[in-house]
Formats: C-alpha cells, sequence, structure tokens
C-alpha cells in the first residue's frame, strides 16, 4: 500500500497538478517537480510535449494505467462511433474499480483497484474481482455485506472532498450503486483539466 501511495503523490508532483483534488497532495505545498531540479524554469512544451503530457495524466489518473493497457481502451474507443475522445473518457469511467471510486466506497483509485482485487465488490450480486471489468447502464455494483463496516468504506462515503456524479445512483446507506449510463467528458468531476482531444492527436501521430 506505501508503495503505491508514493507513486500516487510522484505523479502529482510529475504533473505539477493536484490531479485528484486530495487535500494531502504535495502540491498543494509545492507547485515545482521533484528532484534536485525541479525548481528550474519550464521551457515552453513543444505540441508533442503537451499530447504526451495529457496522456501521462489521464493515465496517472485511473491508477497509473499501463501503456498496453491505456493503448487498448484507446482502440476500442477508436472503432466506436463517434468523438474518439469522448468514447476514451466513457470507456475509462466503467471500469469497475473506476465505478467503486466514483461511489465514494474509497477513498483512491489506488484503493479501488485493490478493493476489487480483494473481493469486496459485487456486481449484480456476484463477486468480481477484476478491476478493468466493464460495468454496463443497469449494473448494480455492492460493497459485500462482510465488507460494509470496513472502517475505510465507512470513512470514504464521509468524504466532503468530492460528489457522486449524476451518472451514478449511489444509495450509502445499503452501499450500492447503479451504473445509469457512460458519461461525457463534461460530466466527469475531474479536479484538473483533462485533454482526450490531445490523446487522440497522440496517437494519431505516433
Amino acid at each position: 500500500m506505501t508503495k503505491r501511495t508514493t507513486a500516487k503523490y510522484k505523479i502529482d508532483r510529475r504533473m505539477g497538478e493536484n490531479i485528484w483534488g486530495r487535500a494531502k497532495s504535495p502540491v498543494n505545498r509545492r507547485e515545482y517537480g521533484p528532484g534536485q531540479h525541479g525548481q528550474r524554469r519550464k521551457g515552453k512544451l513543444s505540441d508533442f510535449g503537451l499530447q504526451l503530457r495529457a496522456k501521462q495524466k489521464l493515465k496517472g489518473y485511473y491508477g497509473d494505467l499501463t501503456e498496453k493497457q491505456f493503448r487498448r481502451i484507446y482502440g476500442e474507443a477508436e472503432r466506436v462511433k463517434g468523438d474518439t475522445g469522448e468514447n476514451l473518457i466513457g470507456l475509462l469511467e466503467r471500469r469497475l474499480d473506476a465505478v467503486v471510486y466514483r461511489a465514494k466506497f474509497v477513498p483512491t483509485v489506488f484503493a479501488a483497484r485493490q478493493f476489487v482485487n480483494h473481493g469486496h465488490v459485487l456486481v449484480n450480486g456476484k463477486r468480481v474481482n477484476i478491476p478493468s471489468y466493464r460495468v454496463k447502464e443497469g449494473d448494480v455494483i455492492e460493497v459485500r455485506e462482510k465488507s460494509k463496516q470496513m472502517a475505510a468504506v465507512l470513512e470514504s462515503v464521509q468524504l466532503a472532498e468530492r460528489d457522486v456524479p449524476d451518472y451514478l445512483d449511489a444509495d450509502h446507506s445499503k452501499m450500492t450503486a447503479t451504473f445509469v449510463r457512460a458519461p461525457g467528458l463534461s460530466d466527469v468531476p475531474y479536479p484538473v483539466l483533462m485533454e482526450p482531444n490531445l490523446v487522440v492527436e497522440f496517437y494519431a501521430k505516433n
């Protein structure tokens, strides 16, 4: 767990932004990058640099996905009819770990991945322990009965720093959430600007 927490804050420092909106982010104290050269003035990023940064930020936000995982999701977004950037966001938000995080059953995306891995989550009454499992419209996600009184879960639902978005219908008294619909970019409560259009440009050129 410590390793993942450290990695999470490294992502914040690397990006120079508090990408999850967490109160404990080191970026809240100092906005420059990590390391002994972190305070040097940054040069203006090239178009490639901006596109790469947008990709890294989106990958990092969803638990620091591997390039292989992210590229596969992008490939699916490209094949679906409609705007590729919007499709990409919709597919990322349908990951089970993302839904568990959005429903506020856990405090972080990293904790959501571990929570699902450890078998604490049911989808339509059946235990699912695959974080990348794709949730469908109408699916009911529930914290397993034995896990509903875990301190981390009870504390997380009380967090004031984020709200449950309207594409989920959450009932914290029962620890359930229904996935109502796949969201578009404007529906997702990102605490920082996400630019999936730049991700599309990045993959179109590379």
